[in-house]
C-alpha cells in the first residue's frame, strides 16, 4: 500500500470474505492484494493468508487473519454519508443481509462483527439546523430509529 496511514482490521481467518464483502457493496472500494504466511504463526501455518490489502470508499485498509484473540467493537466503526434513503437503504440491508445487526441511530455490525454508522447527509444537516428546536426534534426521531428513515427526519424537522 503507498498510504502512510492503513486501518488494520483483526479477523479470525476471514479477512478475504470480508474484503470481497466490503468491496461488492461500497463504491471506490476493491481487494488490491492477499499476502500468505512466509512461515508458521500463532493462528496459522505457513501459505495461509495473513494479510488481505483492500480500500473502503477509497480508505486503505489491511485485514490481518490473527485469530481468535482480539474481535472487533463499537470503539472503532466506518460512517458512510449516504445520498438519499436509496442508498441508505441498499448499504444497511446489504450488511444486515450478510449476517449482520441491526442497532440503533443507523448503527449496524456486520457478519464479522464490525461497526458502520450507514448516515445519510439529511440526518447530518437536520440535527445541526439552525433552528434548535427542530434540530432537536430530528435529534429525538433519530434516537427511536434502527435504520435512518429520511422522510421521519424531515417530518420532525418540520414538526
Amino acid at each position: 500500500m503507498s498510504s502512510k496511514n492503513t486501518v488494520c482490521l483483526w479477523y479470525d481467518g476471514t479477512a478475504v470474505e470480508a474484503a470481497q464483502f466490503y468491496a461488492s457493496i461500497f463504491d471506490d472500494s476493491q481487494v488490491v492484494a492477499v499476502h500468505r504466511a512466509p512461515g508458521d504463526y500463532p493462528a496459522g501455518q505457513e501459505g495461509d493468508v495473513l494479510t488481505v490489502e483492500f480500500t473502503v470508499m477509497g480508505i486503505p485498509c489491511l485485514g490481518l487473519n490473527g485469530g481468535p484473540g482480539f474481535t472487533h467493537t463499537e470503539a472503532f466503526s466506518f460512517q458512510v454519508s449516504t445520498a438519499d434513503q436509496a442508498e441508505t437503504d441498499r448499504l444497511w440491508d446489504a450488511i444486515i443481509a450478510n449476517g449482520g445487526q441491526a442497532s440503533q441511530c443507523g448503527w449496524c455490525k456486520d457478519r464479522w462483527g464490525l461497526s458502520w454508522q450507514i448516515t445519510p447527509k439529511a440526518l447530518l444537516d437536520a440535527i445541526s439546523h439552525p433552528d434548535k428546536a427542530a434540530a432537536r426534534r430530528a435529534f429525538e426521531a433519530m434516537m427511536q430509529m434502527s435504520k435512518i428513515d429520511i422522510a421521519a427526519i424531515e417530518a420532525a424537522l418540520k414538526g
